[in-house]
């Protein structure tokens, strides 16, 4: 006996709907509005004048080209990411088997001067091309006074500023023998 065919009926084929006029704005509202997870050019799509439907329908349509991929200019680049000193050079600078470049004492200055001078700093320190500074910022007194010790709080959030990322690789607490939680070992940029 022979099988009979495949009697289930033909596929349907239902063709896209257009959007209307309030429901492409409502999605070009939605869209611009939406933050890309990576960064990527949203292709851009090019809007035709509205095509009248037939009186069957409700309204009129709003028909789409296909997408067209922007060009936007590029940004310049992220800075790298921070990278704090590595156990081995850790070691190596707080036993003295690795000098230290140069010295910054930041005592007694506002933060202000502070933020300028060390700016300044690690930037002649990168054109010279020193790999490890020492910045000394106090340890600041503990207790009531909580205004105390500002630029030891301050300098570490400095140095993860992107203007400083182009001068600083990483940084790290000193060893005692250098200043303790007073003092950051700082790993120079080299220049390009």
């Amino acid at each position: 006996m022979k099988r009979p065919r495949n009697l289930d009926p033909p596929p349907v084929f239902r063709r896209k709907r257009a959007l209307t006029r309030e429901e492409a704005e409502l999605w070009e509202s939605v869209a611009k509005q939406a933050k890309p997870l990576r960064k990527r050019a949203r292709p851009v799509k090019a809007v035709q004048d509205l095509v009248e439907e037939t009186p069957a329908k409700t309204g009129p349509v709003l028909r789409l080209n296909p997408p067209v991929t922007a060009k936007i200019p590029s940004a310049p680049p992220a800075p790298p990411p921070l990278a704090p000193l590595g156990r081995r050079e850790r070691s190596k600078l707080s036993r003295g088997r690795k000098d230290i470049d140069a010295r910054l004492d930041l005592h007694g200055m506002t933060q202000s001067r502070a933020h300028r001078v060390l700016l300044n700093f690690l930037h002649h320190a990168q054109e010279d091309g020193m790999s490890v500074v020492l910045i000394i910022t106090g340890k600041g007194k503990s207790g009531a006074e909580s205004e105390r010790g500002v630029l030891r709080r301050q300098v570490p959030q400095w140095l993860s500023l992107p203007e400083f990322r182009s001068v600083v690789i990483g940084f790290d607490e000193a060893h005692i023998g250098h200043g303790g939680e007073g003092a950051l070992y700082v790993r120079v940029r080299r220049a390009r």
